[in-house]
């Protein structure tokens, strides 16, 4: 069984004002250092405990791959210390270690050794290592003639060809067809349930929501939040909005959720991630954000006109968002955002998308969107988000995002029992025509 114990992990490099200085600092001793240090990482602290998937994100630049670099050993660490107990199988980067002038067997030979099998067991899974790869004559090719596609099938058979302890993947399955990763991600599960230690980095959410039972959001070199898929992804598209609309300083972002004062002897609980009323920001779910411009007063859903919690599925149902404008806007959009348990987007449109026109605003206005439709879903829990934006373009962006309410409402979907039976996401309500031939005719 696998972990990984990460303490105080810190990781700088020299940076020097020019290339004079990096050599008279390596020629003329001094006591005041000739370069600064950029932190790419610091006061990292974090335990994953055997047979955890743990997902690591974060926008660009945020350190993931130098965590996993510095985890793996391929980089130093500045400060603190990385213990990990057990086989470690890691793919950091495309087709690394791979020569371009070996074959694709003489490479998989190398590779295997590498990550601590010997030549005759590596040669032994051979024929396994070939049918998972799927690239047929190509693998007594050399590997510079190969696809970055086949590079990545054969360094993934290679390294899962026996089950690890650790199995580190850094974005190297965004390369390749969906079928190929979707027999990756089965062996993935497959070996996750039999104990391995998963740390995965990804900017696929909706793997993250699959595969992980827990997520690390790195920001400017620390970690923002560690904790469920849901409030960390909810805080990275949080992030991603404040960093796409030029950093606003004005914008206030829920790191996390606040835990109420404590009586005497009363035990900590988790805070319930849906807002009881949300107006105020303060008390809003973790990645909710608001910017000076709008606020929204209310997300109710409603049946015929009442208010409700509990939807029977294929109703017709009413999602109402009363928004105040606090500042003047040209072409404000009011949108919403329905989510299932485990927090994927089941569905999201807006004003915007939906061609419907608000027009100009006035501060003191207030603006009430009504979206009405079939709750056609599986029975379950569902959540609705809300948000608001200015300056609809092109597919659905906008020039920026005013404010956004995470999982401002809950509501259940039951099931109809007058409907037909199905399994799914959404009942499609399908019709069906049945026409019987006659034998030659």
């Amino acid at each position: 069984m696998g972990s990984i114990r990460v303490t105080n992990l810190g990781k700088a490099y020299k940076r020097y004002p020019n290339h004079w200085s990096r050599l008279a600092e390596w020629t003329l001793p001094s006591k005041k250092p000739r370069h600064e240090l950029k932190w790419v990482l610091r006061d990292i602290n974090f335990h994953i405990e055997p047979g955890e998937a743990v997902a690591v994100i974060g926008v660009n630049g945020a350190g993931k791959s130098t965590l996993l670099k510095l985890i793996t050993g391929t980089t130093q660490a500045t400060t603190g210390a990385v213990d990990v107990s057990g086989r470690v199988a890691a793919l950091l980067e495309l087709g690394m270690g791979f020569h371009p002038d070996f074959t694709g067997r003489q490479n998989a030979l190398m590779a295997g050794q590498l990550i601590g099998m010997r030549v005759d067991e590596v040669t032994a899974l051979m024929p396994e290592i070939e049918a998972f790869a799927e690239i047929g004559d190509y693998i007594d090719q050399p590997v510079r003639i190969y696809s970055s596609g086949m590079q990545v099938r054969l360094a993934f058979s290679v390294a899962t060809a026996v089950r690890p302890d650790i199995l580190i993947v850094d974005e190297a399955l965004a390369v390749g067809d969906v079928f190929f990763q979707q027999k990756c991600y089965e062996r993935i599960r497959s070996y996750c349930e039999a104990g391995t230690t998963l740390l995965f980095v990804s900017h696929a959410m909706g793997t993250v929501y699959s595969l992980c039972d827990r997520a690390i959001l790195l920001n400017e070199g620390r970690i923002a939040l560690d904790g469920s898929p849901r409030e960390v992804i909810d805080l990275y598209n949080a992030h991603v909005l404040h960093h796409r609309d030029g950093r606003h300083e004005s914008m206030k972002i829920v790191e996390k959720l606040k835990q109420p004062a404590l009586a005497e002897g009363e035990e900590a609980v988790a805070a319930p991630a849906l807002a009881d009323a949300p107006a105020p920001l303060e008390n809003a779910a973790v990645g909710s954000f608001g910017k000076p411009g709008a606020r929204i007063h209310a997300v109710d859903l409603e049946l015929h006109g009442r208010p409700v919690n509990t939807v029977i599925s294929e109703s017709e149902a009413t999602i109402r968002v009363e928004v105040e404008f606090t500042e003047s806007y040209d072409d404000p959009h009011i949108g919403f955002q329905i989510r299932n348990a485990r927090g994927e987007p089941v569905f999201m449109t807006n004003t915007y998308c939906m061609y419907r026109t608000i027009g100009p605003v006035q501060r003191g206005e207030h603006v009430i969107a009504e979206f009405s439709f079939k709750a056609g879903l599986a029975a379950g829990d569902y959540t609705i988000t809300a948000g608001v934006a200015e300056s609809g373009t092109g597919e659905g962006e906008f020039r920026q995002t005013i404010t956004r309410l995470q999982d401002a409402r809950a509501f259940t979907i039951v099931r109809n029992m007058d409907a037909i039976l199905w399994t799914g996401v959404y009942n499609l309500d399908p019709t069906c025509k049945l026409r019987r031939v006659a034998p030659g005719k």
